[in-house]
């Protein structure tokens, strides 16, 4: 086994590689939201993968597994106590990824129950399926329709995109998370991935952080905004922000982009829904913001069509 510490992330995120004859995996471990994403180098259910994630999640201190597959690899992971929670069209460009997690190891007083076996998969627990939290992103995605709706006739204002460096990032996100404002710490999602950041700023002092993941082999692109609108302000300027920056992956030859919103914010999400971008799931338990676990809709926009390139 080897780790490898993501230096740019300050050790936020470790690489884990584990083979031997039956099992070959990576996992991303995310020490700030105690998450880890389950990369699988080998097809098939086997009771060794299973026992190795479980046992790993506990060791780690982990609270959400998580995997991204294409759709032959679906059947494989719910047997081994995955849920599906989400898809993401056109990630592999000319095919659909999907997102299947499970719950390890929960906190006390967090909602989550622990089954006998440590793994609780999303929305089994108790007697039935607990749709509260299905319910609550329903909830968020009809009055984010209705706002972004009001939003259609008004003028947008012009955004300028500008590339930042990795120190003028830290300093923005040291900020960010002292305010008590961001939503992410733009930690890894995948390898081998390109990431860039970008300021988009507008007229009245308006500026918008955002960093996005690129997989150029598939064409897809993971879009993290470092924070939410606070006003209508700047609700309609984070609007204009993220139309150009999809406009600006489109041009690049980007042909899906994905991003996570906590599924209670109803201005962001009208930002995305004002954009295109389509709910295409929910992650239970996927966001950590303070001290508090959320469920994250999953966003989604194909951008372009291969078949038609």
């Amino acid at each position: 086994m080897a780790a490898k510490a993501w230096g740019t992330q300050q050790k936020i995120v470790d690489e884990i590689f584990f083979q031997n004859d039956a099992v070959s995996l990576c996992l991303l471990v995310n020490r700030r939201t105690k998450t880890m994403r389950v990369i699988d180098f080998r097809a098939g259910p086997t009771a060794a993968k299973r026992a190795f994630v479980l046992s790993l999640a506990k060791r780690e201190g982990v609270e959400k597994a998580y995997t991204l597959v294409e759709r032959d690899e679906v059947a494989t992971w719910t047997k081994l106590g995955f849920a599906k929670e989400a898809s993401i069209p056109g990630f592999y460009k000319r095919s659909d990824a999907f997102l299947l997690g499970c719950f390890a190891s929960p906190r006390q007083g967090s909602g989550l129950v622990e089954s006998e076996t440590r793994i609780v998969v999303a929305g089994s627990a108790g007697q039935g399926p607990d749709t509260t939290h299905y319910d609550l992103a329903e909830r968020t995605l009809v009055h984010a329709k209705k706002l972004a709706k009001e939003t259609l006739d008004r003028a947008l204002p012009v955004v300028k995109v500008g590339v930042l460096r990795e120190p003028e990032v830290r300093k923005l996100l040291a900020a960010a998370f002292k305010s008590g404002r961001a939503l992410t710490a733009f930690e890894p999602f995948g390898r081998d991935v390109d990431r860039r950041h970008f300021s988009l700023t507008a007229r009245g002092g308006f500026e918008l952080i955002v960093s996005t993941e690129r997989q150029n082999c598939f064409g897809n692109a993971f879009v993290e905004l470092l924070h939410g609108p606070k006003t209508e302000v700047e609700r309609v300027g984070i609007i204009a922000a993220l139309g150009t920056l999809r406009d600006k992956l489109l041009e690049e030859g980007v042909v899906s982009a994905f991003a996570f919103s906590p599924s209670d914010d109803v201005p962001l999400a009208s930002v995305f829904v004002a954009n295109g971008f389509r709910r295409t799931g929910l992650l239970r338990g996927q966001l950590i913001l303070g001290e508090a676990r959320k469920d994250a809709i999953v966003w989604s926009h194909k951008l372009a069509n291969p078949a038609e390139e």
